[in-house]
Formats: structure tokens, C-alpha cells, sequence
């Protein structure tokens, strides 16, 4: 039987995040500013009080076709062709690396500070109010490696919560992007299987995967990006969306921004495929939905709710949309709260986000 939305609501919230009132102050970041999307720019996001950034591109937003056409190869049954229009929004131009993740996961910031290494950033007192993960069971990165590697084996609250956190360091708004953003960018301006055609004999110049990672994720950015300058959108690591993997959703979506928002804990999607799968599975329009056999290894009883101790194929990169919704809404975005979500929904049946 699938976990209630009311119990998953019970397990996000405990303990509940207590802190200042208010949204934190931004971090300063001229090349972050936009007020519309032809004035969007690349730039690189400092975490406050580390010594890690990382680097965003922007998407500018605009209607594609998502999902498979009938006659792709390897086509399944859940990629139904159907119309969408996406907002302008910025994306990670590389998966969230250890070196980033690890700052949350850890609470690195909070050592340093502690043994009075780093001086506090003004944002901290938010940041710190952030529920963060228990220490984990064993090293998370399975001996594959931490600087520059991909971050796995996060849930998908997990990957929220550190958008949350992220958000409080930083002062402007990341969360995880939605399905539809997630196809958008990975497509750039494509309609073929992968972003660069329709043929897998060409996925090794991009992506690694099944035949060519021997058994384990890689650096970000080592194979070549794709038209917009995203990396490892195919394949390294599957990736976390906002969506539940509802094989119907696509049936009915909503023609503006949709979001097939989580009302169980499985299965919720991941897209792009990993190193440890097939050239089919990293299409642009593939699917993968969670599984309760990604936390067997987990000896907790009740499971982790940070933790899929068996998906070491797994991780995520964050989005930042142009227009930010209000703080009120952005509880939607980052935890079980159903409030919220209908909010965001009912603005989008208006037609706005």
C-alpha cells in the first residue's frame, strides 16, 4: 500500500525548521540579477560561508514537444507526445557535486565555524534553521570518488531540503526543476532521442553509461555538453525532478509550467539514466520512477527519509526560476505541504506562476 500524503507530510516535517522570520539577506551576485530573460546571464553562485560555488546557465523558456514521438526506438509507454510551455528559469550547468552537497549533508559549515576556521555569513542564521540529514551508515559515495564527482544516494526530500538550505545561503530561490524543465533543457532545442541526434552510436562523446563507465560515476563535466551547455544531462547520474512518475499525467498535463506533484512517497521520477544504464534508457523523453528497493541496504527501521542507500546512480542539479514565487509558495517546492501546493496550483489554472 503507498505511503499516505498525510504520513509523508508527518515524516517531512519532523522536526519542524524553526529560525528567523523572513527571507535571508542576498548574497551579493551582480550577474544573478535579471528582470527578464533576455537579460538572463550565466553565472556562478558562492554558497556563503564555504569556499564552494558552482555555475548556472540560463534556459530562456518556450514550448517544445515533450515526450517520444511513436516511431523513436526504444519509445515507452509512459512518453506520450504532447504540447508544453515552460518559463524562463536558470538550471546547474553541471550535477551538484560532493564538494557542494557534503557542506549540507555533513554539516561542514557548521565545523568550521565551530572550531573558528570561518567567520559567520549573514545568511547563516537561516541556513542553520535547515533540517539537515542524519550521519549516514556508510560513506554514501561508495568508494567512487568526492572532489568533482557527482552527488547519489539522496531521497528526493533530501535533494529538497538542500535546495531549501541552498536558498537560505544564498538569498535567491533554488529547488529542484520540474520534469517538464528537466526535458526542456536537456533537448535544447531538439526533437530527436538524444540532444545530439537520434543515433546511441554517437553517446559515448557525451555521456557515461553502462558501456563505458565501468561501474561508476565520473567527474561532472568531462564528456562533451549539450547545444546549450549543460553536461551529463545524459547519463553520470540519473537525476531528481519535482514529479511524481504518473504514467497518465501526460494525458491531462497542464499546457503551462506542469507538475505532477508527489501525493505518495513511490515512485517519483528521475531523468537523463546513469552510469550503470543502457543507451535507450538516456534518451531525452525516458523516464525511471522510484523504488522502495533503492533503501534495502538501509538498516534504519523505519527507512531513512534522507537516505536510498541502493541508488548509488542517483543525484540531482537545482534550478532557479526567473520570477520567484512567493514565500509562502516556496514551501511547496521544498517540502510535503499541501497548503502550498494548491496554492501553486491554483495560480497555475489562473495561467501564472
Amino acid at each position: 500500500m503507498p505511503t499516505s500524503f498525510a504520513l509523508l507530510v508527518t515524516l517531512a516535517l519532523t522536526p519542524q525548521d524553526a529560525g528567523p522570520t523572513g527571507r535571508p539577506p542576498l548574497a551579493a551576485n551582480d550577474t544573478a540579477t535579471a528582470t527578464s530573460a533576455a537579460d538572463m546571464r550565466p553565472y556562478d553562485e558562492s554558497i556563503s560561508g564555504t569556499d564552494a560555488t558552482f555555475a548556472l546557465t540560463p534556459i530562456a523558456g518556450g514550448t517544445f514537444a515533450m515526450g517520444s514521438p511513436e516511431d523513436e526506438d526504444e519509445r515507452r509507454g509512459d512518453e506520450l507526445a504532447h504540447k508544453v510551455t515552460v518559463s524562463p528559469f536558470w538550471i546547474g550547468t553541471h550535477e551538484v557535486t560532493w564538494n557542494e552537497y557534503h557542506l549540507f549533508m555533513l554539516k561542514l559549515d557548521l565545523e568550521e565555524r565551530a572550531r573558528g576556521t570561518r567567520e559567520p555569513a549573514p545568511q547563516d542564521p537561516w541556513a542553520d534553521a535547515v533540517s539537515r540529514p542524519t550521519p549516514p551508515y556508510v560513506p554514501m559515495d561508495f568508494e567512487m570518488g568526492t572532489d568533482g564527482f557527482p552527488a547519489v544516494c539522496m531521497t528526493q526530500f533530501a535533494a529538497k531540503q538542500y535546495t531549501k538550505w541552498l536558498s537560505m545561503k544564498t538569498g535567491r530561490f533554488y529547488r529542484l526543476p520540474t520534469e517538464a524543465e528537466w526535458e526542456y533543457a536537456c533537448r535544447a532545442g531538439t526533437t530527436t532521442a538524444y540532444s545530439f541526434g537520434d543515433s546511441p552510436d554517437d553517446l559515448d562523446a557525451y555521456a557515461w553509461y553502462f558501456d563505458n563507465a565501468d561501474d561508476r560515476y565520473h567527474a561532472v563535466g568531462t564528456k562533451k555538453p549539450n547545444a546549450w551547455g549543460l553536461y551529463d544531462m545524459h547519463g553520470n547520474v540519473a537525476e531528481w525532478v519535482l514529479d511524481a512518475h504518473d504514467k497518465d499525467f501526460y494525458a491531462s498535463s497542464p499546457a503551462v509550467d506542469p507538475i505532477a506533484w508527489p501525493r505518495s512517497l513511490y515512485p517519483r521520477v528521475v531523468r537523463g539514466g546513469s552510469w550503470d544504464d543502457d543507451a535507450e534508457d538516456l534518451r531525452s523523453a525516458a523516464r525511471r520512477g522510484s523504488t522502495k528497493g533503492w533503501k534495502v541496504q538501509d538498516p534504519q527501521l523505519p527507512k531513512s527519509i534522507w537516505y536510498h542507500t541502493d541508488a548509488k546512480f542517483v543525484g540531482f542539479r537545482v534550478v532557479r526560476p526567473l520570477v520567484e514565487p512567493s514565500e509562502e509558495e516556496q514551501r511547496a517546492f521544498w517540502e510535503a505541504d499541501l497548503s502550498s501546493i494548491e496554492r501553486v496550483q491554483q495560480r497555475q489554472r489562473e495561467g501564472g506562476r
